[in-house]
């Protein structure tokens, strides 16, 4: 095939392109659950009716002609390509960011994607013994992330469509109100947005996480829960008051010392996760919340957010 001519016809970098055909190479790929098992499906994933509908409109039938030969051949490279990573522990590309405004196969390819390797991922979970209720609970992030990209007016994909390959790769386990990340020492800790964060579902989250992991994945040693995000910035001290959620969370954390993190805008993250917005002017963001006016006057005060890192010992 034609790379360049390719990467024309999707509209992106033939560099992106290059990057999927080197990743997937002939590796194999997995197919799409039936269309008629696709409803029930979308549904254990949490996926709502709104977004589900545009799935299933835009669902990549044999001859339909919203799948072009390029848009049919990224999506089986793209699951080759996630497939070929199964139990690795970093953020992973599964391909181009594409033009979504082009219909429902441009908006949801990598949700096609994602549902292809739902098989992949939960005989990976069951190879080590977990049980099927963490696995739809971890699985229907899918769901969330949908919503949430609906409510941030398509703005938030590009990061998902990356974050879900975690969850396709048996790397990411939801345990009670936290999200468990795994890798060679350290259990990255995550927050979805899933009701209060208070410490009693800290605690429990965190003590069923001591007992998943050394029974789930005898050959790791873990040594720690560490999280790397906004809210342990010690500036949020100077807004909120001392029985806040978010500072009662921060204050388990020894933090380490600060560095830039690369590729990561504090200030935007910020915004993605209070605001779901990227765009909005100051100005118009919400002010309902402590936090939300904690966020906005600091940033009006020319100031700037960090993403601080943080270990607990396990």
């Amino acid at each position: 095939m034609d790379l360049h001519e390719t990467a024309a016809r999707l509209g992106v970098p033939v560099k992106d392109v290059e990057r999927v055909h080197r990743l997937a190479g002939d590796r194999p790929s997995a197919p799409l659950p039936a269309k008629a098992d696709a409803p029930a499906l979308l549904d254990r994933l949490a996926v709502l009716p709104d977004d589900a509908a545009e799935v299933m409109e835009g669902w990549p039938d044999p001859g339909s002609p919203l799948w072009t030969p390029e848009l049919r051949w990224l999506l089986d490279r793209s699951i080759a390509l996630v497939r070929a990573d199964v139990g690795g522990h970093e953020w992973l590309s599964p391909g181009p960011s594409l033009p979504r405004e082009r219909g429902p196969a441009w908006r949801h390819l990598y949700v096609y994607a994602y549902l292809a390797l739902v098989d992949v991922a939960m005989g990976y979970h069951r190879d080590h013994g977990i049980t099927e209720d963490v696995s739809w609970a971890s699985l229907a992030d899918l769901g969330r992330n949908l919503a949430v990209d609906r409510r941030m007016r398509r703005e938030g994909w590009p990061v998902m469509q990356s974050w879900l390959t975690l969850h396709s790769r048996g790397t990411i386990y939801e345990l009670g109100r936290l999200q468990h990340q795994h890798n060679d020492a350290a259990i990255e800790l995550h927050i979805p947005e899933s009701g209060p964060m208070t410490p009693e579902a800290v605690d429990a989250s965190l003590d069923e996480a001591r007992a998943f992991f050394p029974r789930h994945f005898p050959d790791v040693r873990y040594t720690a829960f560490s999280c790397g995000s906004w809210l342990l910035d010690p500036q949020l001290l100077e807004y909120l008051p001392a029985d806040s959620n978010i500072v009662r969370f921060q204050r388990r954390f020894e933090l380490e010392p600060y560095e830039e993190q690369e590729g990561q805008e504090a200030d935007v993250e910020v915004l993605r996760f209070v605001f779901r917005t990227l765009t909005t002017p100051l100005d118009e963001l919400p002010r309902r919340t402590v936090l939300q006016r904690a966020i906005v006057d600091h940033l009006k005060a020319g100031r700037h957010w960090r993403i601080r890192r943080g270990n607990i010992p396990l």
